[in-house]
């Protein structure tokens, strides 16, 4: 008759491992779940007509991605550039500046993206619109600086993330909200900044992860059954 003889104590170890290799696998569909549910909501967000500054105020978190509607002027004087990887890889440097709004409050306004080259606003004359401007665009979240993040050139009024809070410390402003409002096209259509720079391409990996640590769970199951094979763990016994 056929006779197996597992080891007790590899075997144990192999089980847990196989049950937490299983468990990741899961894990990682509930994310992928999750993060299709993620994007759909900001693609849904973006489709939505554009709310005032209030209506954006009272959504708290709901109003990320959701178009937004301002009427003000702009504080050329304090544009800032934030360096930064344009859609093609090329480096570039984003435009925020403060947008002063008819009731006198103030939000940072990301006007798009220029070439590293054409940073200084004399290098582009007529970027900087003056007068009462109406703008539409879409409202994010601010970064927050990494432990890696550069610190800010303030002399040349550089920085390396939307830090909002850094740059309203440094810049003197209070702003209605901690947020950037993501120009969707330039006002008077001025070549640049180049406007509508909004991207809602979240990594989405988690389909490939899943399958990795499920087939890690099956090599596992493999090796256990090699393992006792190569060491006549398996065979058939002779009834006496």
């Amino acid at each position: 008759m056929s006779r197996f003889r597992p080891l007790v104590g590899f075997s144990l170890f192999c089980l847990a491992l196989f049950v937490v290799l299983i468990g990741l696998g899961v894990w990682q569909l509930e994310r992928l779940q999750w993060k299709r549910a993620l994007i759909a909501e900001m693609n849904r967000n973006m489709a939505q007509p554009p709310v005032s500054l209030d209506a954006a105020l009272s959504l708290g978190d709901a109003a990320e991605y959701r178009p937004v509607a301002l009427d003000g002027r702009f504080d050329n004087r304090l544009e800032v550039y934030v360096f930064a990887t344009g859609p093609q890889g090329a480096p570039v440097y984003h435009v925020l500046t403060p947008l002063r709004l008819d009731d006198h409050r103030v939000m940072l306004v990301d006007r798009g993206v220029v070439p590293l080259a054409l940073r200084d606003p004399s290098s582009r004359p007529g970027s900087e619109p003056v007068g009462q401007i109406h703008i539409v665009g879409i409202w994010r979240t601010a970064d927050r600086p990494g432990v890696f993040t550069p610190a800010p050139d303030t002399s040349r009024r550089i920085w390396y993330a939307r830090d909002v809070a850094g740059i309203a410390r440094i810049e003197h402003l209070t702003l209605a909200a901690p947020a950037i409002i993501e120009a969707s096209a330039s006002p008077h259509s001025v070549a640049w900044p180049k406007a509508g720079q909004t991207r809602v391409d979240l990594p989405n990996d988690h389909l490939q992860y899943a399958i990795t640590w499920f087939l890690l769970a099956g090599a596992l199951v493999v090796i256990w059954f090699a393992f006792h094979r190569a060491r006549g763990r398996f065979g058939s016994a002779t009834e006496p």
